[in-house]
């Protein structure tokens, strides 16, 4: 019966050592093994052996990407409250066992590795925005992130993780000055809408003043053109029929006629035009022989007149 209880007791002996001998650790996690409390090596993933009794497994730790979601509160240089909604992306640096044994053994637990590190990153944006006014950091996401990663990655490094990413989701500020800074972009909307109209009709009043421009210069243009050739046709005109009277004057001298009759001749020749070619207009005419005796003395003397600048000139 002892023997039997001895056996049993022998067996289970071998089987805890047989279990306890081996380890399984899952894909994208690796185990801290210490000899008596001391770091001893690290385990990949897979199934690996230990020394029963002697190695421990102190600690499994993900090499993964985490993610975190922060909020929290900063105040500008000009005291506007901002309101950040931000998500972190870090990880452990590499497997190398000296990173895993600054991860394993820098703080006491996750829990207090994730509250330096979030007031860490709280910390640095809330230096960076201090110096920066409220118009400012809505146009500066980028430039945080970059100090934020500027600052840190030294020290987290030193923990064993690294910063992949910071994100801010939702940058936000008080009630009252979000409604303030509604009405200064609206405001400012409403100028350069003034601004462009402004513009556009000025440009529209430009256009037409040049194109009324051009068509007074082109309106002109063609009037003195038009006045140019009508008083070269009234000059051939004057020309041609001063011609024919000089020389109609000259076969009558030659003829011994006075050459008054010429006058007399147009002066009818008028009369005749008037009757045949009139539309209802009234032209009064004094045809007593006084009148036109009148009138020839009149054409003769003007004819005179002419003769006389004729030898003047």
């Amino acid at each position: 019966m002892t023997g039997t209880i001895l056996l049993v007791a022998v067996i289970l002996l071998v089987l805890a050592i047989a279990f306890g001998s081996f380890v399984t650790v899952q894909q994208g996690m690796v185990v801290v093994i210490t000899v008596f409390g001391k770091f001893q090596r690290i385990l990949m993933p897979g199934l690996n052996f230990k020394i029963p009794f002697i190695e421990s497994v102190y600690k499994k730790i993900s090499i993964q990407n985490r993610s975190v979601e922060l909020n929290f509160q900063a105040t500008t240089l000009d005291q506007a409250n901002v309101h950040f909604t931000s998500m972190l992306l870090y990880s452990v640096i590499n497997q190398d066992p000296e990173t895993i044994k600054n991860v394993a053994f820098k703080f006491v637990d996750e829990r207090n590795f994730m509250q330096a590190l979030v007031r860490s990153i709280e910390g640095s944006i809330r230096s960076f925005v201090a110096t920066k006014k409220q118009s400012e950091v809505l146009s500066l996401r980028k430039e945080i992130v970059e100090d934020v990663k500027g600052q840190l990655d030294a020290t987290l490094e030193q923990w064993g993780y690294h910063l992949i990413d910071l994100q801010m989701n939702d940058i936000t500020f008080d009630e009252e000055i979000m409604k303030s800074m509604a009405k200064v972009v609206a405001s400012n909307n409403l100028k350069a809408a003034a601004e462009n109209e402004g513009q556009a009709l000025l440009i529209t009043k430009t256009k037409a003043a040049e194109a009324e421009g051009n068509f007074i210069k082109i309106s002109a243009a063609a009037e003195k053109e038009a006045s140019q050739l009508k008083g070269q046709g009234i000059a051939l005109f004057r020309q041609e029929v001063a011609l024919g009277m000089t020389n109609a004057a000259n076969t009558m001298k030659s003829a011994d006629i006075d050459a008054s009759l010429i006058l007399f001749s147009m002066w009818t020749e008028s009369i005749k035009n008037f009757a045949e070619h009139g539309k209802g207009n009234v032209i009064f005419l004094d045809g007593s022989v006084d009148g036109m005796q009148k009138t020839m003395k009149e054409m003769m003397a003007i004819n005179q007149m002419d003769i006389s600048d004729q030898r003047k000139g």
